[in-house]
């Protein structure tokens, strides 16, 4: 059985942990943190990051190369659209939720919030935490906004690693306390909603809920 490795509450361990689902693919989950990766780990996960995935004597890190290689060995459902350019809008809008919305909604708001009182004993800036809320959030959202649309998914009408990939670090967004706003960006926020709801992002939000809003 292909094994997972990488703590709940990542944003990139639940994007592979959704698109495992979405697949109905079993694994066994190895809930290991990416702080002071092991040299055995970095075997796996040369920079040290999670999630990494090991299949029998393969294995990869990654979580985007984690779903493209789960996308061959497991083709049903598909995750990536056949079509060419829906297929390459859906790569964009997962880079866009790795290198944009992470960045800024995971590295500058919830891991001050959530990770560094509880794991590294330091308190957030608050300062600089709603900095970035009302500076560096607001464009990102309008962004998503427009390219909602009326649409219930971001590309080819059905769910893709598109979703997965935004919609994965809004989980983090709302572990931080945070909210898309449904006054300001009404189509945003009832799409979080939405994917959220969906069995395999449900599932693992649910554990998350577990951990985070403990003690």
């Amino acid at each position: 059985m292909p094994t997972l490795y990488g703590v709940l509450g990542s944003p990139f361990v639940r994007k592979a942990v959704v698109a495992l689902t979405e697949k109905g693919v079993p694994y066994d989950h190895e809930p290991l943190a990416p702080f002071g990766a092991s040299p055995e780990y970095r075997k796996i996960s040369p920079l040290g990051k999670i999630p990494a995935f090991r299949d029998g004597d393969r294995t990869l890190a990654d979580s985007s190369v984690i779903i493209a290689y789960l996308e061959r060995t497991h083709p049903e459902p598909p995750l990536y659209p056949s079509d060419p350019y829906d297929y390459a809008r859906a790569l964009w809008f997962e880079e866009y939720g790795d290198g944009g919305l992470a960045p800024v909604l995971g590295t500058k708001i919830f891991f001050p919030r959530v990770i560094a009182p509880r794991f590294f004993n330091q308190q957030p800036d608050e300062v600089a935490i709603e900095k970035v809320l009302d500076e560096e959030v607001p464009p990102m959202l309008d962004y998503l906004e427009r390219e909602i649309g009326g649409k219930q998914f971001l590309v080819g009408n059905r769910f893709t690693v598109a979703d997965i990939g935004v919609a994965t670090i809004f989980v983090n967004f709302q572990f931080a306390g945070c909210q898309v706003d449904p006054k300001r960006w009404p189509k945003l926020a009832a799409y979080v909603e939405r994917i959220h709801n969906r069995p395999s992002f449900k599932a693992v939000i649910d554990q998350e809920k577990a951990i985070f809003q403990s003690n």
